[in-house]
């Protein structure tokens, strides 16, 4: 998984993902590519608040996963990566993900969002008045 500078030109983005196919072509296989697309991420990286989401399938050797780790350090543009060893016949890949609906969590249900947005809204009650004696 790639996670690539949002705010990078187009052009340095194809050509970080043409490297690294360059990388993988060198001591391996790409597999498959998936493109993610922009996203907004959990938390801020580097003061870049989304990413470019680029998901590779490939094979190759340790030494090979080696090079790639070391490389993708140090690429300008890349934000974040991780490299995954599967298994034969592991999971396949998960179809690009639904952004979030605005203010709200995806594992959270529509009427929980509701609900706290208008509590959020509501007036904040009155204090209840203090007989004197």
């Amino acid at each position: 998984m790639l996670l690539l500078d949002a705010a990078a030109p187009e052009e340095r983005r194809q050509e970080i993902l043409a490297e690294v196919q360059g990388m993988i072509g060198d001591g391996g296989a790409v597999t498959e590519i998936h493109d993610w697309g922009n996203r907004r991420l959990t938390f801020e990286i580097d003061h870049r608040p989304e990413a470019d989401y680029k998901l590779l399938r490939f094979e190759g050797e340790n030494e090979l996963l080696d090079r790639l780790n070391s490389s993708l350090k140090i690429m300008d543009g890349v934000l974040r990566f991780r490299i995954i060893r599967q298994q034969p016949g592991g999971p396949e890949v998960p179809p690009r993900p639904e952004p979030l609906r605005a203010g709200g969590r995806a594992d959270e249900p529509e009427g929980r969002v509701a609900a706290r947005a208008a509590a959020d809204a509501a007036p904040e009650p009155e204090p209840a008045p203090v007989d004197a004696e």
